[in-house]
């Protein structure tokens, strides 16, 4: 499967709100990109229309040139962590996992491969509500894992991980990407992106303000921090 990414034209209003105003970029494979903008800028809007969470009033978003609805098999496709909140806290972290293993016809070996991974599997049949949040955003990771996609979509992924976790998640990133996956990140953490992603949209306003090599952004202002702040200032 294409691992790119395409986002063109794309516009969302919310009443008398337009929160995206002819969104347009690509992610290319082999690379983390950043994704970042202020609060508001339309960075959670334009994902949730990419993973088909939310539909558009214009213009497409595109996953290997298809739509996420149109995907036969999407977490084979594409692993997405938007919340890592979003789980039923009665059930085991391992079920958790089963659950969406299964809905795929993934087998159940994959979850216990993913949680050793993350870290989990001392802690796979504790009941996934008394976890951490940096537990539950390593459970997170492991569910956008599981159909082992060329696509990976992340927010925020640092949350709440301590600093043992920025590492772990660093090296996790790199390597997904030089395998050839396409990894798309938002985060407003400048100093951890500057150092890790290869290439950097920045938006603001429902628009992209800076598409650009993270090296070519910080020759110019400097630190990705000071490109950032210039630009959506």
């Amino acid at each position: 499967m294409d691992a790119t990414i395409d986002i063109t034209g794309l516009r969302k209003s919310y009443g008398p709100t337009a929160a995206l105003r002819e969104m347009t970029f690509t992610v290319r494979p082999g690379q983390v990109t950043g994704f970042v903008g202020p609060n508001g800028a339309g960075k959670s809007t334009t994902m949730r229309i990419l993973l088909g969470l939310d539909h558009p009033d214009g213009g497409t978003a595109l996953i290997g040139g298809r739509r996420y609805r149109d995907l036969t098999k999407p977490l084979e496709a594409v692993g997405a962590l938007l919340d890592g909140t979003a789980l039923q806290p009665s059930r085991s972290g391992r079920n958790h996992l089963l659950w969406l293993a299964q809905s795929q016809g993934l087998p159940a070996s994959r979850v216990d491969e993913l949680l050793d991974e993350v870290g989990l599997a001392g802690v796979a049949r504790r009941r996934a509500g008394g976890y951490s949040l940096g537990m539950r955003q390593r459970l997170g990771v492991a569910a956008a894992l599981l159909g082992d996609p060329p696509v990976l979509i992340l927010d925020e992924p640092f949350n709440g991980l301590d600093p043992a976790g920025f590492v772990w998640m660093r090296d996790l990133l790199r390597t997904r990407a030089r395998e050839g996956r396409a990894v798309l990140i938002s985060s407003h953490l400048m100093g951890e992106l500057q150092d890790l992603a290869g290439h950097v949209i920045v938006v603001d306003r429902g628009r992209v303000v800076a598409d650009a090599p993270t090296r070519a952004m910080r020759e110019r202002y400097g630190s990705l921090e000071s490109a950032y702040l210039e630009l959506t200032r």
